[in-house]
């Protein structure tokens, strides 16, 4: 039986065309998701109460994702709250956060203020089942992160989980199964005491909002979405809202895929693949099945060659910490993307499609994932095409057909730009790449032509 992953079953990766207006509408959405389309990799973080248990409740090791052990293990309402007794963040260290994400490559962060549970990283008046008031950490860590993040001219955005809140009254559970009474009562009543002021709150106390990411629309009516899209616009007309609003999943300003997915083909609009690193979004001790660093690296240039941005995750322990293989990967795709970053951020989509086939996503009992690297994507800046080859592809690589008379062939190295000499290959070109200043993570490319 595959996972649940986002609180809605698995479906083939589709795009949804984000809400046509009028022109002056359209432009000025392109407007705001500008930055949105040159960042291209972003960091998630899935912190909370749940990573306490970190997948386990009273000896008993629930396989599924860690930050929904409150549904797995159905515990009450009432217990559950008392997570926050033990909830210190000792290690949570905002302004490393950031460092760490900028070593990675990653151009904008996206954490959870407030998941499923119900529990607020953030200082809220509303609810007093927040990090500040309920647990002994004393600490609104969104502030401290929206402190760093600002201070380091790093994007940041939030997740709020909008419509799923299994600790305060009324709102939704996934097919409306209750497990406590506690959590029955009225869901307009919940949206308009609970939801819609802590979006107040966040998008009020903590300075610009790059983004808000709403999470599992249920209940989620096109009346009740646009009241937070009134809010949103309100407050920050620039913050960017994505797909997940309402119960279509139609993009407002950028689509958003199921978890761990992506489309065989790209589209014209802004959209991004929300993805985890091992199988899970918030910590577990024992999920230690992570991806090779090569697998990020392919997965990163495949979304951005179809015009996607890549918002890769990782799950703090309780105590704030990043577990290390998370920190490890990241780290080497990092190393390996900033020398060669001028092919991804503000890169454009491929300009063939042909290299796609066959060498996507695959549907595994569990969710959705990437086969091996292998073959070539591209990417596109004005004036040059970048190639990055993947897996045993061989010394030699001929180009498809390119736009204009070839200026020069480069391999991006750690230490720069490598000429490689070339000869004629129908209307493209074929070279051959060196022994040295290739990488395992995938080498790229850069041919520069006259336009």
């Amino acid at each position: 039986m595959r996972l649940v992953m986002d609180g809605v079953p698995p479906e083939p990766p589709s795009l949804v065309e984000p809400e046509k207006s009028g022109n002056a509408a359209s432009e000025e959405r392109d407007a705001r998701v500008a930055w949105f389309r040159h960042a291209r990799y972003g960091l998630f973080i899935h912190w909370g109460l749940y990573a306490g248990p970190a997948g386990s409740w009273k000896g008993v090791e629930y396989p599924e994702i860690g930050e929904w052990i409150m549904k797995w293990a159905s515990i009450p309402v009432a217990e559950y709250r008392e997570l926050a007794a033990q909830f210190r963040g000792d290690r949570f260290d905002a302004e490393e956060i950031v460092s760490f994400a900028r070593r990675a490559g990653m151009r904008y962060i996206v954490i959870t203020t407030k998941h499923h549970d119900g529990f607020s990283l953030f200082h809220s008046q509303v609810s007093a089942f927040n990090a500040v008031d309920a647990s002994p950490a004393g600490r609104d860590f969104i502030r401290e992160l929206a402190n760093a993040c600002h201070a380091a001219g790093m994007p940041l955005g939030f997740y709020y989980s909008q419509s799923q809140d299994w600790t305060h009254p009324g709102g939704a559970v996934v097919r409306d199964e209750y497990w406590d009474e506690a959590q029955r009562g009225d869901f307009d009543a919940y949206l308009s005491e609970i939801a819609e002021p802590q979006v107040r709150e966040l998008l009020t106390n903590y300075g610009p909002v790059a983004l808000i990411w709403f999470d599992t629309p249920v209940h989620m009516s096109d009346e009740r979405a646009t009241r937070f899209v009134n809010l949103v616009r309100e407050l920050q007309p620039n913050c960017l809202i994505n797909g997940r609003l309402r119960e279509d999943r139609a993009g407002f300003d950028y689509s958003s895929m199921r978890d761990n997915q992506a489309p065989d083909r790209g589209a014209g609009h802004a959209w991004e693949t929300p993805a985890t690193l091992n199988d899970t979004w918030g910590y577990k001790a024992n999920d230690h099945n992570w991806k090779s660093a090569d697998t990020v690296s392919f997965k990163l240039v495949d979304i951005v060659s179809k015009g996607g941005n890549y918002l890769l995750n990782i799950g703090p322990r309780a105590d704030g910490s990043v577990p290390e293989a998370s920190a490890e990967i990241l780290t080497k795709v990092g190393d390996w993307l900033l020398p060669r970053g001028e092919a991804i951020y503000g890169a454009g989509p491929t300009p063939y499609g042909e290299e796609l086939s066959g060498s996507g996503y695959f549907e595994t009992d569990k969710h959705w994932k990437y086969r091996e690297p292998q073959g070539w994507r591209c990417t596109t800046q004005p004036g040059a095409y970048y190639f990055f080859l993947f897996g045993d592809h061989g010394a030699e690589f001929s180009t498809p057909g390119l736009p204009g008379a070839v200026v020069s062939v480069d391999l991006l190295t750690d230490a720069g730009p490598v000429a490689l000499a070339l000869s004629a290959a129908d209307s493209g070109v074929r070279f051959r790449l060196p022994s040295e200043g290739r990488s395992v993570l995938g080498d790229v490319i850069r041919v520069r032509f006259r336009e």
